[in-house]
């Protein structure tokens, strides 16, 4: 009974105030009110973009993943030093600190994925959640013969779920463009847009083909009834040649502009 009469005492003090608000916006003339709806509107936004943002700035993880040989490892000492090295398989991730090259010398931390069909997919999940960019480095002298292993695995990043909700933009370097029979960034788009396709059709009549694909944290890849094309994705895909040694001699200057010029675009 106590209870019942402080609340019903707390109710009658609310009661005027609040007849008082509704009469007093009754009042205004419906420009201000618009004025206002207007303000309340953009700090709303504001606060989401705020924090987007402050989510997209704690993922600053550029992954560089591929096919064993490709040269994730040699880009990746490429980037931090300027220097060739002689590299080898990785059986584990090697992880150091990056300054891009634009005006705000954005920072960023460089993962080298293995590449290994053992532990790639192992590593991707370790790492997913911090991801701001891709770079998937495509060996294009060799692309020919390989070009369904690397549709398998791309194909395992643009449908994983983690990924496409977080979208963050993908590089694929295609890599090794002094070789002569090196095939160009145009085609390979053109060809894993074609393997990615028919394989999407193969997952549909038996998802359990590939590892993962019939988990829960897989997802449809493109539209459903076209063909698929990498436009139709929701993270931005971006093809672009590139060399890691100099045509005449290894330790020459690496072909690395554009591939530098992308990462400097990452805010």
């Amino acid at each position: 009974m106590a209870a019942a009469a402080v609340q019903e005492s707390v109710s009658s003090q609310w009661l005027p105030d609040m007849d008082f608000i509704r009469q007093e916006l009754g009042r205004q003339d419906p420009t201000v009110l618009s004025v206002l709806v207007a303000l309340v509107v953009g700090l709303i936004s504001l606060l989401i973009w705020r924090l987007l943002r402050g989510s997209q700035s704690r993922r600053r993880a550029i992954l560089l993943v591929g096919l064993c040989d490709s040269g994730k490892t040699l880009l990746f000492s490429r980037l931090l030093t300027g220097n060739y090295w002689k590299t080898h398989t990785s059986i584990s991730p090697n992880t150091a600190a990056y300054r891009a090259k634009n005006d705000k010398g954005s920072n960023f931390t460089l993962v080298d994925v293995p590449g290994h069909e053992s532990l790639r997919l192992q590593f991707l999940e370790q790492y997913k959640t911090a991801v701001r960019a891709m770079i998937f480095v495509v060996d294009s002298s060799a692309f020919q013969r390989q070009v369904k292993e690397v549709a398998e695995f791309l194909y395992q990043i643009l449908t994983d779920a983690t990924l496409l909700q977080y979208s963050p933009p993908m590089l694929i370097a295609c890599n090794k463009q002094d070789i002569s029979m090196a095939k160009s960034a145009k085609l390979i788009q053109q060809q894993l847009e074609k393997e990615l396709n028919t394989l999407r059709v193969t997952q549909s009549a038996a998802p359990s083909t590939l590892e993962g694909s019939d988990s829960p944290s897989t997802t449809q890849l493109g539209k459903k009834g076209k063909d698929f094309e990498f436009s139709q994705l929701p993270m931005k895909i971006e093809f672009l040649e590139c060399s890691l040694r100099d045509s005449k001699e290894e330790e020459g200057d690496a072909n690395l502009g554009n591939v530098e010029g992308w990462l400097a675009k990452l805010a």
